[in-house]
């Protein structure tokens, strides 16, 4: 069994404090495992590893402070109800924090993030953000208790991973039990869009094609001018008055090959 290296890394001055009685009994293949399974401490959380400096990654989210985000259509710090706790970016169920962009915009990028939902919990991550469009600002990554929120129950094109209300993701795709954390990933390069979820590829479609304009139309944004065109612009996270945590969010800004 091959682990990945910064797994290692993250795990590795837990692996010195263990006892040399343990080792006795269990292999260190068999104590990293346990240890995979373990919650990193907040020191672990929201880093670079040098490979990933060196591709050009970037922390949008630096585990102590929301230094790289302000609220939607003003220069805001985001409200109350979003706070850092341990290394862990929480929004708060009920408290008013306002939907959050960054500071920077991208246009061509791979975002990878981790998220947790409640029960009976919605939130989203938007894109591509055009702030004149403030009822339809962008495409939406769905993140949702797909079984308890009534979105869900509308259908699956409102469940997680869809490109909200428009396209739905792969039905067999694997989500995690609420409570528990989930890893996703939108690429975008060109034209063409992917939504990932815990490590596979759930959804792919073209900005700017027939296929999106006529699902579009079908949507809830039909309306909005604009909508679905390829353009440069911040990352949102959404306030829906429900509770959801982020860690290790982390994008690569331009095409690669």
């Amino acid at each position: 069994m091959t682990f990945p290296k910064k797994y290692c890394v993250q795990r590795l001055p837990l692996l010195q404090k263990i006892p040399n009685f343990i080792h006795t009994y269990f292999s260190m293949k068999t104590l990293l495992l346990l240890l995979l399974t373990l919650p990193l401490s907040a020191s672990d959380l929201n880093m670079l590893t040098p490979e990933e400096k060196a591709d050009g990654w970037e922390l949008l989210f630096n585990g102590k402070d929301l230094s790289n985000w302000r609220t939607f259509g003003t220069q805001n710090r985001p409200g109350p109800g979003w706070n850092v706790d341990q290394g862990i970016l929480k929004k708060a169920a009920k408290v008013p924090g306002g939907n959050i962009i960054t500071k920077k915009k991208f246009k061509d990028f791979t975002l990878i993030w981790e998220w947790r939902i409640s029960e009976n919990g919605n939130n989203g991550i938007k894109y591509l953000i055009d702030e004149k469009r403030a009822k339809a600002p962008g495409p939406e990554f769905q993140m949702l208790d797909d079984s308890g929120h009534p979105d869900g129950k509308i259908g699956p094109k409102r469940q997680t991973a869809s490109l909200y209300d428009i396209f739905p993701p792969a039905a067999d795709k694997l989500l995690k039990p609420v409570g528990e954390w989930n890893r996703s990933r939108i690429i975008v390069q060109g034209n063409t869009v992917q939504h990932w979820l815990n490590g596979a590829p759930v959804l792919e479609y073209e900005l700017g094609s027939p296929e999106l304009a006529a699902a579009i139309e079908k949507s809830k944004f039909k309306n909005a001018q604009g909508f679905g065109t390829k353009i440069e612009g911040p990352i949102m996270l959404t306030d829906h008055y429900d509770e959801c945590s982020f860690r290790n969010m982390k994008i690569r800004p331009g095409l690669f090959d």
